[in-house]
Order: structure tokens, then sequence, then C-alpha cells
């Protein structure tokens, strides 16, 4: 790969759903440690490679190479249950996992049933006002982090001393389960078991990965830091309240990676050729009806962790230049340039309308609720451009949509991904 760095971030510019794990399993080929350093199973990476087609949740993408060093850093919140049936599907594709291979910190929160249990209750009870949560507890998860009302992974070596805090945490979550909600109140009997079913096959994964980051930077290593979702789901940033519940942003790559000291020297962002969304929330570009399903059809626009059908819409000038300024992205990556070839001329967003003007910037609150997108239409390139491995090789029409693309975001695309497979992606100057 050229311009190699030895601290690099890859992160999403938009909701999430932009093609990260794809490029992290690109880009690991050049890099020895890959980290996951923010949120849990509430969504999913898609990669294809010759290994086979894989959907990663918790795991790094870089868990697919047999030479890379995956690490969870101490930022994630990890569901047992769920991991263990990842790595178990990993191992039956083929794929090696070792406490050589995989790192678990032991300051990574575990996201417990009852947190999940706690978010089907709440999205249930907000009914057409919800956020669109995956259901798998991730707000609650993390409002027990900021509240010190969690265990962590390193507490799965302690069983003892957790057998001894565990009723203590389940009396204090009950009074939300069963006197707030009404449900059955949860057994600690029940959790501890969960604990000892799923954790006990995990501890020889985890350990200090802080000192373990820290000595392989010492020694020259190079990291590749992997972010889940975009910079519209940001916790302080995006879109409130229809965000995650941590921070999706390249700054807090070394926090949550365990080593807050270090500094990143690169950090490359992801968008798509087109607009995407999972949730709820506003979607200023949204299309409808056989637009959009034409779209979605070519894209396979379906959500890796759900299997939700993903809103699609055009290209998002506004909200993609406000991604690359949260992200301070260096360079960005442009996947799924291909879905377009279908289309004869190219919808893009290239400023939005509220109440009769025009706006570039993008809102927030209920000014981003009224918005309406102001579009301009590019030629479309009519195509296969799967083969294309040169800017030379591509059609014009898509060279030119791609330069739009820059100059409208104010940062150089570096990679275009122009096909599913690894290999189908080309490199610009």
């Amino acid at each position: 790969m050229e311009g190699l760095h030895m601290l690099t971030a890859t992160v999403g510019i938009n909701w999430g759903d932009e093609g990260k794990g794809r490029m992290v399993d690109l880009l690991s080929e050049d890099y020895d440690i890959v980290i996951r350093y923010q949120g849990g199973n509430n969504a999913g990476h898609t990669v294809v490679n010759a290994k086979g087609k894989f959907i990663l949740n918790l795991l790094p993408s870089g868990i697919l190479r047999d030479n890379v060093t995956n690490v969870m850093g101490p930022g994630m919140v990890i569901d047992l249950e769920h991991l263990a049936g990842e790595i178990r599907r990993l191992q039956e594709q083929g794929i090696v996992i070792s406490p050589e291979h995989l790192k678990i910190s032991s300051r990574a929160v575990i996201c417990m049933p009852y947190h999940r249990l706690l978010d089907n209750l709440e999205e249930d009870r907000l009914q057409d006002a919800k956020f669109g949560s995956t259901r798998r507890g991730i707000g609650p998860v993390y409002g027990d982090k900021y509240m010190k009302k969690t265990l962590r992974m390193g507490d799965l070596l302690e069983m003892d001393e957790t057998a001894r805090r565990l009723p203590g945490l389940i009396e204090w979550k009950n009074l939300t389960v069963a006197r707030g909600y009404g449900h059955t109140p949860v057994q600690p009997q029940d959790m501890l078991a969960w604990l000892e079913q799923y954790g006990g096959p995990l501890r020889p994964y985890i350990c200090d990965t802080t000192a373990y980051l820290e000595q392989a930077v010492a020694a020259g290593k190079r990291l590749l830091f992997e972010a889940q979702l975009g910079a519209l789901r940001d916790v302080d940033y995006g879109i409130i309240p229809y965000t995650s519940s941590s921070s999706t942003l390249a700054a807090y790559a070394p926090l949550g990676a365990g080593i807050p000291g270090r500094k990143l020297d690169f950090t490359l962002g992801i968008l798509k050729a087109y607009s995407s969304c999972v949730g709820e929330g506003p979607f200023t570009v949204e299309m409808s009806g056989a637009e959009a399903d034409a779209l979605r059809q070519a894209g396979g626009e379906y959500g890796a962790a759900t299997g939700r059908p993903r809103r699609v819409g055009a290209f998002d000038c506004v909200a993609s230049r406000y991604g690359v300024l949260l992200q301070g992205a260096d360079r960005l990556a442009l996947t799924k340039l291909d879905v377009l070839s279908y289309m004869d001329r190219i919808p893009v967003c290239v400023a939005y309308e509220i109440d009769g003007r025009r706006v570039e910037s993008f809102p927030m609150g209920a000014a981003l609720q009224r918005a309406k997108p102001i579009y301009q239409y590019l030629p479309g390139f009519c195509q296969d451009i799967s083969h294309c491995r040169r800017a030379e090789d591509l059609p014009a029409a898509a060279l030119a949509y791609i330069r739009f693309i820059e100059k409208a975001v104010n940062c150089p695309i570096q990679y275009v991904s122009v096909g599913e497979h690894r290999e189908d992606y080309l490199i610009l100057s």
C-alpha cells in the first residue's frame, strides 16, 4: 500500500455502513496490529475475500489475516455470548483464532443479558418515538459504564470476587427492570451461569492490552485502528438522539484502544459513492419507492448486524463535508462506485433548503428535520468498472464523479472500490 503510516485510523464519514471492514481487510496486509476501539455488536462489517464472505460484529476485520494481531480495546462493550458465537462461526469457516491472534482488553465492559433486555423494554415503550436501536443493549451498557456499575472482561479472571459483587449489581438493576418496567426480575444465579458459560472460554484472550500496545509501538509495530459506525452517529457530534452511545471519531482511537498518550499520524475516512442509513433519524437524501428499491438492490443494502433494509439515497455533500471535518480525515476511500453503473444520471445533494433558504453547512436538531435536498445531476458511466485498476481505466464520467466529490467535501480520495472482492479497487495519486 502507498503512504504507509505507523498509527492509522479508519473511520466512517457518514451514518455508518460505509465499507470500513472491507478497507481494514485490505489495508491490514501492511499492518501488524488491528484494533477495535469502541462500540459493540450493534453494527457489522461485511468482508469478501479469497477465504469467503464474513460478517463481523465484534472482532476486528484484521482477524481474517493469519499474520495480524487483533485487539479489542477498553472502549468496547462486549456481549460474551455474541463474541463466543462469532469466534465459533469463523473457526468453522477455517479462520484460526488463538490468544496470539486475538487479545481482549481486561478493561473492556461486558454487555450483560439484562442490558439487552432493557434496550428492548425501552424501545417497546417508546413505540413510534423509538430511536431505532439495534436492541443489543449498547445504550444501557454504556450508561452503566459511566455510572460505574458494570463488569469488565478482567472480572472473568476473578470469578470469586465477581460472584460476590454481582447480587448488588442485579439488585440495583432490578429497580429498573422490575419496578420500572414491571418485568420479571433478573436473577443473580442466571447471570453468574451466563458469565461462566460464555466468559470461561474467553479467559485465555484477556490481557493488559495497554502494556501490549505500548510495547508494540516502542518496537516500531504498525497499528491500524478500526472504528464502528460513522461520524454522524457520534454520541457528542452526531444526529442526537439517533446516535450510538460511544465516540465514533478518530480522535477517540488512541483512548479507546488503550494507549491514550499516543497520537495518530494518519486518518483514512470511508464513505460510499451514495448514501445509506440504518435506523431512525433525519436522512435528508432518503429515496423512496422504486428509486430506492433499485439502489438498495444494486448495492445489497441490508444491515450486516441486523439484516434490516438500509435506507438509501444520493451522495450527500453537506453531511459528508461535516463528517470529514469531524474525523479530521487526511485522505478518503470511496466505496461501491460500481453500484452506480446502472444510473443514466447520478443525483448528488449539493445543499439543503431549510425554511426557504439554501444551506451548505450541516444543521442540527429541528432544523435538520426540516431540511430538503437540493440536487445536481451528473452524467452516469453506465458500464461495468469492476476490472478497473488505474484511474485511466475508468470511464471519463466515473472519474469526473470522483473529482466532483473530492472538491465538494474538501478532501482528496486515495482509494476507490469498484467491486465487492478484496482486489477490486484502485489507488488515485
